[in-house]
Order: structure tokens, then C-alpha cells, then sequence
């Protein structure tokens, strides 16, 4: 199964896995999306995750700094904040509504 990203206004629904085999292509979208505007990214539908999933998050962060613009995330699946809570990096992911 692929990931999917559908944009709604300052927002961004991702869908899918987050992992190694989708990451980077997740990744390079982060130019298509993060265009000088805010955005809050929901994660609700993403379905599976690895350590590749934190990397997208902080990945779309510097992307978004350089733009000079705010990215944040809202409906973390639980998986993604056991794990995000396991390499003490939780207050590094800033939450969106």
C-alpha cells in the first residue's frame, strides 16, 4: 500500500504507511506542500509506522524553516508517540489542532 497526502487549505491529511519504503518519497512532497504558509499535517489515517516516520516529521520541520513557515501535526498514531517517546524526542513535535 502507498501513502497518500490530500491537502485541505492549511491542511494536510496524510494516509498510509510511514516507513522506510515510503519516507523519502513523503519527503520530497514537502516542497510541493510547504509553500510559505502554516500547515498542520494529520496524521490519523497513516496505518503503520517505523523510525522513518520521526524522521518525515522533522524533515518537514527544517523544510518548513527554510520557508519560513510553521509546520505541525495533529492525531499522532499512538505507535508513532510510543515511539517518538522511546527516543525522547515527544517536546520536539509540535502539535497542531
Amino acid at each position: 500500500m502507498s501513502s497518500q497526502i490530500a491537502s485541505d487549505g492549511g491542511r494536510l491529511r496524510l494516509s498510509g504507511p510511514i516507513t522506510l519504503a515510503t519516507a523519502a518519497a513523503l519527503g520530497a512532497a514537502a516542497d510541493q506542500y510547504l509553500n510559505g504558509s502554516d500547515v498542520v499535517v494529520d496524521l490519523a489515517a497513516v496505518t503503520e509506522v517505523d523510525s522513518s516516520a520521526l524522521s518525515l516529521l522533522f524533515e518537514w520541520q527544517r523544510a518548513a524553516q527554510r520557508r519560513k513557515c510553521k509546520v505541525s501535526f495533529c492525531n499522532l498514531p499512538a505507535s508513532l508517540a510510543s515511539l517518538a517517546d522511546l527516543y525522547g524526542v515527544t517536546d520536539l513535535i509540535p502539535a497542531g489542532a
